[in-house]
């Protein structure tokens, strides 16, 4: 039998500064290994309210929603479910090379099914970037029955597909390997990748895993620094002792050197698929639906006909990159609270002042 783990999460909070990494468990409240086609449903709720099930962009993984989920759960009566989707962080299944939005659609229906069983609750379903077309593609093929509502972040067809020519080059750009998380973190805050230094630092250790070849194996780059160069401070005086113990780190640090989990630049026979068609298949989901956007630029004609109809809502979020949850986390819980009190899918939390 065909059976796929998906890693799922679920809630809670806290603020740091620098560069090291936090843990999912200071956001959710657990992590559920879930394997599909499997006849025992097991529903991870914990509180009342919809679930509200995230899906997240390329490369990125469940915990590029750590800082969002504790944000909106303080906010309205919900239930959260951020899944790492197929060869995205620690999710495993016999096809990885697989990434056509067909399946990973079918992927999403099915862990649903299996958290759930026949009788799903209320599910609001958000996706960013390859999540929100996914959530898209998901929608249309009522592979999640209970659906209320469908809302996609910094996604739409005009602006994607114009991108993918230069998709390839922005890969190749990126540093190959890292030093540690820290440095992974430092260089996604400083490159602007993510600008909101917390959710970086809970963020990038979904996104990076340790290389599986050594430093001088030809598949791994020798540049560890790309991107980043971090500053140490050394005294002339240290002497000889120290450059010896200097260079036995250095020995350490080829041996643990960090690359990312996903090499997006090999799924690009799929990126087509994601996005083609994208505006049509969402203005026919027959479900309330919310665009929020990071630039109104990227509005094209289709979905701008669609949002003077009033098929949709949509809101532009400025001052924030292309990764606008993890950016402004606040802001995109305040839009979604809203879009699901008005359509009374929930409530505000007794106590929280709007």
């Amino acid at each position: 039998m065909f059976q796929t783990s998906f890693e799922t999460y679920a809630i809670e909070y806290r603020v740091g500064r620098d560069f090291s990494p936090l843990s999912w468990s200071e956001y959710f409240e657990a992590m559920e290994d879930v394997e599909v086609e499997n006849d025992n449903a097991k529903d991870i709720s914990f509180t009342h309210g919809p679930v509200l099930l995230l899906l997240h962009g390329g490369g990125h993984s469940a915990l590029s929603w750590a800082v969002f989920t504790a944000v909106i759960y303080n906010r309205i009566n919900c239930r959260v479910v951020a899944m790492d989707l197929r060869a995205h962080g620690d999710t495993k299944v016999k096809n990885s090379d697989d990434l056509s939005a067909e399946t990973m659609a079918k992927d999403i229906g099915k862990v649903v099914e299996a958290l759930y069983g026949e009788n799903p609750p209320p599910i609001m379903m958000i996706g960013h970037s390859m999540g929100g077309a996914i959530a898209v593609h998901t929608a249309a093929a009522n592979h999640v029955p209970s659906l209320l509502g469908l809302c996609v972040i910094d996604v739409v067809e005009g602006t994607a597909m114009d991108a993918l020519n230069s998709m390839q080059n922005f890969l190749r750009s990126r540093p190959k390997t890292f030093k540690s998380v820290e440095n992974a973190i430092e260089w996604s805050v400083k490159s602007g990748q993510i600008r909101n230094v917390e959710s970086a630092r809970v963020s990038m250790g979904g996104q990076v895993k340790k290389c599986e070849e050594p430093l001088n194996s030809p598949g791994v780059s020798k540049s560890i620094s790309d991107g980043i160069i971090e500053e140490e401070e050394e005294e002339e005086e240290e002497g000889e002792s120290n450059h010896k113990r200097k260079k036995e780190d250095d020995q350490e640090v080829k041996e643990t050197l960090y690359t990312w989990q996903i090499d997006l630049s090999k799924t690009e026979k799929y990126w087509e698929g994601w996005f083609s068609g994208l505006s049509a298949l969402f203005l026919s989901c027959p479900v309330p639906k919310l665009l929020l956007l990071a630039g109104v630029d990227r509005l094209d004609k289709d979905l701008t006909i669609g949002q003077m109809q009033g098929k949709f809502q949509m809101q532009v979020l400025p001052q924030c990159g292309h990764a606008v949850h993890e950016d402004a986390p606040e802001k995109v819980a305040d839009a979604l609270a809203s879009f699901m009190v008005r359509h009374k899918f929930t409530e505000f939390k007794e106590g929280f002042l709007w």
